[in-house]
């Protein structure tokens, strides 16, 4: 599909420490990151929002497609995955610039219907070293058929070294979408979610889900120079997810044991 590889967005934000601090209530822990300290990996979501007024969004409570990601006439968004490359910390209390490019952009027909798979290649540079580069991959399709049968998801593995249980409930995910600035509304408006898009409830986000089980690799395997993860099932916030991690393999089981999301770190 054609789109301007040359059409770049370039957006600066200052590192706020209060805003970091915010996430880290958010996931649980205590608020101790300060000016001058280095940014835990996949914090920068809570930096370089977006905002547009209301009638700049569509439906889903995202801002309208059109500028870098091209309008491709499918109006269900999902952010399928990501792969980051952590070059330099990136300093609490200092100004930093994201660019932004639409590297990709690929239309398929799938078992449900047409897809468009779109990967947004982000660098975030400071005081003119390159900090992070990452790659998010989404997927745009058609609104579901509600009458018919559910695809059959993966199942995970169980035998994994480490493994933390984690509930989600609608407060939290209500915090995670003001913090990084995502209207998405699926991940707080329970009636759309059901009766627009389908799912069983609220959506926990994937990117939260893969800030946890980067957070995890961090604390087993010291500082990380790259991380991927794909999301391959939704986890609704009235279940309990299973965070788990086997050496450089990390991965989300839900409580059917299906596979909601897998890592690499």
């Amino acid at each position: 599909m054609d789109h301007d590889p040359e059409l770049e967005l370039r957006q600066s934000d200052v590192m706020d420490p209060a805003r970091a601090q915010a996430m880290q209530v958010t996931l649980g822990s205590e608020p101790k990151l300060q000016a001058g300290d280095a940014l835990p990996p996949f914090f920068h979501q809570l930096y370089f929002w977006s905002p547009e007024p209301p009638e700049g969004l569509g439906r889903d409570g995202h801002p309208k497609v059109g500028g870098v990601i091209p309008d491709m006439g499918l109006p269900r968004r999902m952010w399928a995955g990501g792969r980051l490359a952590f070059h330099a910390p990136l300093r609490l209390g200092a100004q930093a610039e994201r660019v932004t490019v639409c590297e990709n952009v690929v239309r398929k027909e799938g078992r449900t219907g047409p897809l468009a798979f779109v990967t947004l290649r982000h660098e975030i540079w400071q005081g003119g070293t390159l900090c992070v580069s990452e790659r998010q991959d989404l997927v745009y399709r058609e609104d579901p058929d509600l009458g018919a049968p559910r695809p059959v998801p993966p199942l995970a593995a169980v035998d994994e070294e480490d493994a933390v249980e984690r509930s989600f409930d609608a407060t939290l995910l209500f915090r995670y979408s003001a913090l990084t600035f995502n209207g998405h509304r699926i991940h707080y408006d329970q009636p759309y979610a059901r009766a627009v898009e389908g799912y069983e409830g609220l959506v926990v986000h994937g990117p939260l889900l893969a800030q946890h089980l980067m957070l995890m690799a961090e604390a087993a395997l010291g500082s990380l120079e790259r991380f991927r993860f794909r999301a391959t099932s939704p986890l609704m916030h009235h279940e309990v997810g299973t965070f788990c991690r086997k050496g450089r393999a990390l991965w989300v089981r839900g409580p059917d044991g299906r596979l909601c999301m897998e890592a690499e770190a």
